[in-house]
Formats: C-alpha cells, sequence, structure tokens
C-alpha cells in the first residue's frame, strides 16, 4: 500500500518556499503522491457544508500541482478533486494534458461532481445537472485525448473537426464521491475512485463499489479499479489503521496534516506518518 499527502495547497502552507521545503521531503520520506483538492469560490458567510472559510486561501490545484512538479522526479501530482462540472472540458483537458507531460507522465486526475450548492451557482452550474455535465465532461476529455478524430455530442458540450496536441503521457481518472452515481461513475469511468472519511465508513464504500461494479459496465482498458482513501477522522494515523486499510485492500493511503496552521507541524506530520509505512516511488 503506497502512502500519500493531501490538501498542502490551502492555509498557511501555500507560500512557495513552504511547498517546495514539504514537497521534496515529502518525496524524500517515500511519499508516492501529492494531492491537491479544489474551491474555486466559497460562500460568505460560511454555511455548514463549506469544509473551509471563505477566507481561507487555496490555490488552483493544477497551478499548484505544476510548481509541485517542479521541485519534484517522482511523486505522482493528484487532483483531490476538481469540481468537473465548473470546468469547460476542452480547457480542461489541455490544462491537464500539459501538467501531464511537463510533469513525465505523473497526473492523476481526480474529479468529482460537487456538492456545495452556493460555488456551482456562482460559476453558472445548476445543481441538478452536476451529474450529467461530470459523465459528459469525462467522456468528451477522453475522446480528446485519446480519439485519432476527437468528436463529442452531448447536452452540456458538443464539438467535433478539432483536436488538441500534445496528448497527455499518462493521465489516469480517479473518481470522487459517496453517492451511487459517483460508485457507477467510478467503475464505468475511472482508473480509480477517491474517498474519504474515518476508518469505519471504507467498508460502507466499498459496498457501494461492489453493487455499482454490478450495475454497469467497467471497459477493460481502465484495468483494476485503484482504491485511493483519505482519512480524515481522526487525522492522525497508527499502525492498527493502516494495516486494516491494507487489509481492505486500499492501494493507496492518503494523509491530510490539519489544521494545516504551521509548516514545521505538518513537517513533524509527515515524518512520523512515513514510518508507518510509505513504499518508495519508482521513477
Amino acid at each position: 500500500m503506497e502512502l500519500g499527502v493531501q490538501g498542502l495547497n490551502a492555509k498557511a502552507v501555500i507560500a512557495p518556499g513552504h511547498t517546495a521545503r514539504l514537497a521534496r521531503l515529502a518525496e524524500e520520506l517515500g511519499y508516492t503522491s501529492w494531492w491537491a483538492g479544489e474551491h474555486v469560490v466559497l460562500p460568505s458567510p460560511r454555511v455548514p457544508a463549506a469544509p473551509m472559510e471563505a477566507t481561507d486561501p487555496i490555490l488552483d490545484p493544477l497551478v499548484h500541482l505544476t510548481f509541485v512538479a517542479a521541485v519534484t522526479t517522482r511523486m505522482r501530482l493528484g487532483t483531490g478533486i476538481i469540481i468537473l462540472p465548473q470546468r469547460n472540458p476542452l480547457v480542461l483537458a489541455k490544462q491537464a494534458a500539459s501538467l501531464d507531460v511537463l510533469s513525465g507522465g505523473r497526473l492523476l486526475l481526480g474529479v468529482g461532481a460537487g456538492y456545495l450548492e452556493p460555488e456551482l451557482t456562482a460559476v453558472g452550474v445548476d445543481l441538478a445537472t452536476r451529474g450529467s455535465r461530470t459523465d459528459e465532461y469525462l467522456d468528451a476529455m477522453a475522446s480528446l485525448w485519446h480519439d485519432p478524430a476527437p468528436a463529442f455530442h452531448g447536452r452540456h458540450v458538443s464539438f467535433d473537426h478539432v483536436d488538441a496536441h500534445p496528448r497527455p503521457d499518462n493521465v489516469r481518472i480517479v473518481v470522487g464521491g459517496h453517492s451511487p452515481a459517483a460508485f457507477r461513475r467510478a467503475v464505468s469511468r475511472g482508473h480509480g475512485w477517491f474517498g474519504t472519511g474515518g476508518p469505519d465508513d471504507l467498508p460502507r464504500h466499498l459496498d457501494g463499489l461492489r453493487r455499482a461494479a454490478a450495475e454497469v459496465d467497467r471497459p477493460a482498458h481502465l484495468g483494476q479499479l485503484e482504491i485511493t482513501y483519505t482519512q480524515l477522522d481522526p487525522v492522525r494515523l497508527d499502525r492498527a489503521a493502516v494495516d486494516r486499510y491494507a487489509a481492505l485492500g486500499v492501494d493507496r493511503l492518503v494523509v491530510y496534516p490539519l489544521p494545516l496552521t504551521d509548516p514545521d507541524d505538518v513537517a513533524r506530520f509527515l515524518e512520523h506518518h512515513a514510518g508507518l509505512g510509505a513504499s518508495t516511488p519508482s521513477p
């Protein structure tokens, strides 16, 4: 089981010096992936569903990961997650391909449908269409990346007689979410699934994925579904928890060094958890 780190594109650790120091440290310690979340805007005043205050800084994940790519050589670079219906899929496909090429094929493009209605509304997306947009946008980007003559015609996006190069080296799609629709999307369109929660939540999510696998087809080219999981509660892990995740079949366990108020505390957190089983990534 590999070990990754999440969330260091936010709050007190976003300065370039802190990012470079912590990213290099994580890679030296054997972390195999570095994940960045997204909120384009946040409701002000804060509503209960919002994970952050509107005044908490959070960098765009693709911009942040491009910086991280420049100061590391091996770690996978993951978006955990991009809120896909808020993005133009052709523009995102170009951005993702560019980052993948510049990083030497290290991008893990984590996407989700989103849930925070004030944010979706502010960028012009109806909450009711977020699922159908997510599915269409994934299919549209796949055509642009892989088809000899890219084309897609759907309700929310339509194009043909266009192309975009360079094509990505190795973008892998990771679908986030805990709803039945998200589980079906992960099975049918994702190389992997990205979940969050505590150790007692994971068995329920894995059951959801198994039910989805019985309901939708999984294309052979996607291979086996990879399980990426971020523990949020409690934040700190011990050996028993790590062993339990491994036994449940987690491929990539991602730690989240909340509350992200002190870069030195984050460094100590990374050092502590690296001893719980991070494996050395392949170049």
